[in-house]
């Protein structure tokens, strides 16, 4: 059921399948696997700010497998601080967390020659411009986690605490009068025969600004079940587990039927998500063009191949016509629109903090990746005149991205790049079972 326009786009479901299916996805999986983007460092210990913990989740597959501190490329260590030898640069006895010989050291976006403006720039302090909460890397609960090696997939942590989580963020941090009820959120009380029409009347008598932000996180709340359908455990015979797609489960979360209607609109949502986070990508571009910056491992090779790769990303993202436009955001009043745009960040900020109340570490994980991701997404597309006016030679103090946000925002579009391919095998598989 899913064709045609998109609402508050002019963009059409079909052109961005195509799009993504044979320019964007192969792409962007090959540059997850790079050195560079593959490592993501987290604080999976953060207590729970808004609610006493209820337990973390002891099921096997929530479990995060982090690096060991002895495994981690001594360039990635260095962080922001930059301090890194020469003879660490060029060692050839650098780990894998598994597998020996596949890394070289990561650095952060800057190469040597950059040395002294890169410590300036480290004390710029951008927080002003956030949309998320960031884990402090220097915290000894954060971790180095290989993203490779603990991929997203269905955990078995659902229920109560699963839903307080999401309940939380729509209910308190999406605009939305407590008088009004989502539809099909079984916290909410019984109300008779409404089916969320009043929800979608309220919608709609919403600014752009409040409707796009529902709609960014009904996108990432429908991206995330398709990963969790798409990569679900099947069996485990003889200890050797087989996931892979689980069609009932599917059915159960997005038919037309089974959800009353709601399923194919959550799943537009991920579609508009996935163009905000594309429009995102096409505007950071000139930031990644400057010859200051590397995506540097201490392998030059691999360096150019990665920035190589990343650049031909932003080309394919330029070549698509059919982007949102945030111009029409914001765009009232200069009062008015800056105290809306404070609240939208401040909104989306909460939403970060809510992460770490998910009981599952491995969820836990990937839900602070992706809200890093957008957040990183919404710095971006609110930075325009920042980003236009960079110097090329140097780091700019107006406008910057840490290797975390970099890191998160790849792997966030990978993310929705997988779902949308996920949600094209999902059809196949459908028609096969009528």
């Amino acid at each position: 059921q899913l064709t045609g326009v998109l609402d508050d786009c002019l963009c059409d479901i079909e052109s961005i399948d195509d799009f993504n299916t044979f320019k964007i996805f192969p792409k962007i999986q090959k540059l997850q696997e790079r050195d560079y983007f593959r490592y993501y460092k987290v604080n999976l210990k953060r207590p729970c700010p808004f609610w006493a913990d209820d337990g973390h989740c002891s099921i096997k597959d929530c479990h995060v497998e982090p690096c060991p501190e002895s495994k981690i490329p001594v360039g990635i260590k260095a962080g922001s601080s930059n301090k890194y030898s020469k003879a660490a640069n060029n060692s050839k006895e650098l780990e894998d967390c598994e597998q020996a010989n596949k890394l070289g050291a990561v650095n952060s976006t800057l190469s040597n020659q950059s040395k002294e403006a890169f410590i300036d720039w480290a004390r710029y302090d951008d927080s002003q411009d956030h949309f998320c909460e960031l884990d402090d890397e220097r915290s000894p609960d954060a971790q180095y986690v290989d993203l490779l090696l603990n991929p997203e997939r269905y955990t078995g942590y659902k229920g109560p605490s699963a839903w307080r989580v999401w309940n939380s963020i729509y209910e308190e941090n999406c605009f939305k009068p407590r008088s009004v009820y989502r539809p099909l959120n079984p916290l909410a009380p019984s109300r008779g025969g409404d089916d969320g029409e009043s929800f979608y009347t309220w919608l709609e008598g919403l600014c752009l600004e409040k409707r796009v932000f529902y709609k960014l996180i009904s996108g990432l709340h429908a991206s995330i079940n398709l990963h969790l359908c798409a990569n679900y455990l099947l069996e485990e015979t003889w200890g050797k587990p087989r996931w892979g797609p689980n069609v009932k489960e599917f059915t159960r979360r997005f038919d037309p039927v089974e959800t009353k209607g709601e399923g194919p609109r959550r799943l537009k949502n991920l579609y508009f998500l996935y163009l905000i986070e594309l429009r995102a990508l096409s505007k950071v571009a000139p930031y990644f063009e400057r010859s200051v910056v590397d995506l540097y491992t201490g392998n030059g090779h691999e360096d150019a191949e990665s920035k190589a790769l990343l650049l031909d990303i932003f080309r394919d993202t330029k070549s698509f016509h059919m982007h949102f436009d945030e111009k029409s955001m914001f765009a009232g009043d200069k009062k008015g629109a800056k105290s809306l745009k404070e609240e939208f960040r401040l909104h989306f900020k909460n939403i970060s903090r809510i992460m770490d109340c998910v009981g599952c570490d491995k969820c836990r994980l990937w839900g602070k990746l992706q809200t890093q991701g957008l957040g990183t997404a919404l710095k971006i597309l609110f930075s325009e005149k920042e980003i236009q006016s960079l110097p090329e030679n140097s780091p700019s103090k107006g406008f910057q991205l840490t290797r975390q946000e970099i890191v998160a925002l790849v792997n966030a579009f990978g993310r929705l790049s997988t779902s949308i391919k996920e949600l094209q095998n999902f059809k196949v598989l459908l028609q096969k079972t009528r």
